[in-house]
């Protein structure tokens, strides 16, 4: 069995690389330079080239506030390429997973997000991602489309790696606490698309539709930079106070959203996957980054 994945040099994509997947799935994921998923001829020509079970998309333009400035650019990559990917994987019945954001909600309320709560983008970002969302829903209908919020891994660029070096450069951080949500692993978030397109690549019935992932639980950035420096400091790294202050004071070309927390309750009714906290996750992260708890 033959799977694509998409945005394989990402955080999510190179643990869909790193992932145990059952003996016979071969997974292929092609480097930008040499698969344009905005290129339609070439969508077409990657796909005929081998028959493939189940497309993975976790490619992505994410750089949040960079889009508010590069709008085109984002739009091509978050709402033309899932477009064609979805037609194209459509005429050949391959069914598509793809990876989408809490940004297509406007962050309003104190509830965690139901998959069929009204979408309201803030940014272009997230405009560019509720697009791509409508695309695969109206070009595929064997798709399921993910979402996900403030990922995290040893991988790339993102807030643990960020906390990390911040506190071995100043004396003290100053994060935001009033914007609430959920930390997600992109090593787990890897094993439910993996969980997902394995079950779509062998089940016709299997389920379709928009469901969320994310770890358990929900915290703020302050707070969750604050449990970073701390896992950090158990295993011998420095520890330094963590401030928090407002989402005013910390201005950024992009609205975030004041409520990114996400209710995965659509995945453990779909697909039996319930995530675990998102401490344990944070806990693996820092053990491949800084090192096993040191004991006293």
């Amino acid at each position: 069995m033959d799977i694509l994945i998409l945005g394989g040099a990402g955080q999510v994509g190179t643990e869909l690389q790193a992932f145990p997947w059952p003996e016979g799935v071969r997974v292929h994921a092609p480097d930008r330079q040499s698969l344009d998923i905005t290129d339609e001829a070439a969508v077409a020509a990657a796909l005929d080239a081998r028959r493939y079970a189940a497309v993975i998309n976790s490619a992505a333009y994410t750089a949040v506030d960079r889009a508010e400035s590069e709008v085109a650019a984002a739009w091509r990559l978050n709402a033309l390429a899932p477009a064609i990917l979805a037609a194209e994987t459509r005429k050949r019945t391959i069914p598509l997973v793809h990876v989408s954001t809490d940004y297509v909600f406007d962050g309003s309320g104190e509830c965690f997000y139901a998959p069929d709560a009204p979408v309201n983008p803030q940014s272009v970002y997230g405009a560019s991602k509720a697009a791509g969302e409508m695309a695969v829903r109206s070009a595929n209908p064997r798709h399921v489309i993910v979402r996900t919020a403030w990922v995290v891994s040893p991988h790339r660029g993102n807030f643990v790696k960020t906390m990390l070096r911040l506190a071995n450069e100043r004396e003290r951080l100053t994060v935001v606490d009033d914007q609430h949500g959920c930390p997600t692993s992109a090593a787990d978030l890897a094993g439910a698309l993996a969980a997902i397109a394995l079950r779509m690549a062998g089940d016709e019935a299997a389920p379709t539709g928009t469901v969320h992932c994310v770890n358990d639980g929900a915290t703020t950035w302050c707070d969750f930079a604050r449990a970073i420096v701390a896992g950090a400091a158990r295993r011998g790294g420095r520890s330094v106070p963590v401030e928090g202050i407002p989402t005013s004071a910390y201005p950024t070309p992009a609205r975030r959203p004041a409520n990114s927390r996400l209710s995965t309750q659509s995945l453990t009714d779909a697909y039996g996957l319930a995530p675990r906290g998102w401490e344990a996750a944070l806990d693996d992260i820092l053990d491949r980054l800084v090192g096993p708890v040191r004991s006293h």
